[in-house]
């Protein structure tokens, strides 16, 4: 864990605010957000707690990389008596073909 990247940004944050204040804010006592200052191991629900206080995902303090979610499609026709079986997994290949190529542009794995 970047422990001392996590104080810095507390330190950042709370600006001219007082320790019990950020505190209160975060839902810590003043004493547990005082030793994360000084660098100090938060257990993981005072860290999940600083983490959404500071607006930040954890995994830049855990040395994570992002995982970005796959988006996924799946095609759904109301009545199946409205298309034919053929013309459905037509439309289906279509859409299908449709996200892989948005995908492929974005530089996503799908």
């Amino acid at each position: 864990m970047n422990i001392e990247l996590l104080a810095e940004n507390i330190l950042r944050k709370r600006s001219i605010k007082g320790v019990r204040e950020a505190a209160k804010e975060i839902g810590v006592s003043s004493a547990t957000l005082s030793r994360v200052e000084n660098k100090k191991v938060p257990d993981l629900d005072t860290f999940s707690k600083i983490c959404a206080w500071l607006g930040e995902d954890p995994s830049i303090y855990l040395g994570l990389t992002e995982i970005k979610p796959t988006p996924r499609v799946r095609v759904h026709f109301k009545k199946e008596s409205a298309i034919t079986p053929a013309s459905a997994k037509a439309l289906s290949e279509m859409i299908l073909l449709a996200q892989k190529a948005i995908l492929t542009d974005n530089n996503i794995e799908g």
